[in-house]
């Protein structure tokens, strides 16, 4: 939990993590999160830039409350049995398919996403996953939503969602079948 602090005050934690202490261990199903925005026009925050809110554990700003939002679902039921979500810390280009050019860097204090470009969030970021402490082994899907309240307007909301399905053995999951769907 010591290791979780930040996570902790950003909400990413499952509910029982509040009656946790210091040293308690959770489990996390980590994974990473690749954006593109498929559109013609920029992907900009949803807040302009003077109501940012500044994180002061992680020494970074937010620009948005929630770029993704995570669930994990019973493979049967469809019913989320685990969720997390990812604030947005540092919306970028961190790399464009060949013709198209990076214009947004956090280094240069300006995030956007701009037309053939992606942005890309590595498993070992905070809060890149979902707490799954409480979680018994057994099948389920792993579904992503990113602008999930589509306070950033888009042409289409019909590609901002993947679903992966997962079998968690109560020591590893295992992840395959990952698709675009609504």
């Amino acid at each position: 939990m010591y290791n979780l602090r930040c996570a902790a005050e950003e909400n990413c934690l499952a509910s029982s993590a509040s009656s946790a202490h210091e040293y308690d261990t959770r489990v996390l199903l980590r994974f990473p999160q690749r954006v593109k925005n498929q559109g013609t026009s920029d992907f900009l925050p949803s807040k302009p830039r003077y109501s940012w809110e500044w994180h002061s554990c992680h020494n970074h700003f937010h620009s948005m409350d929630e770029f993704s939002l995570y669930e994990l679902l019973d493979a049967k039921t469809l019913q989320a049995v685990a969720e997390g979500h990812k604030a947005s810390f540092c919306l970028e280009d961190t790399s464009c398919e060949a013709g198209y050019y990076r214009r947004y860097a956090c280094t240069s204090h300006t995030q956007g996403l701009s037309p053939g470009c992606y942005d890309t969030y590595n498993a070992d970021i905070d809060c890149q996953w979902i707490d799954i402490t409480d979680v018994s082994p057994g099948k389920y899907i792993l579904k992503v939503t990113v602008n999930p309240k589509q306070t950033v307007p888009e042409a289409s909301f019909e590609n901002n969602v993947v679903r992966c399905d997962v079998h968690y053995t109560g020591s590893a999951a295992h992840l395959s079948g990952c698709r675009a769907s609504s």
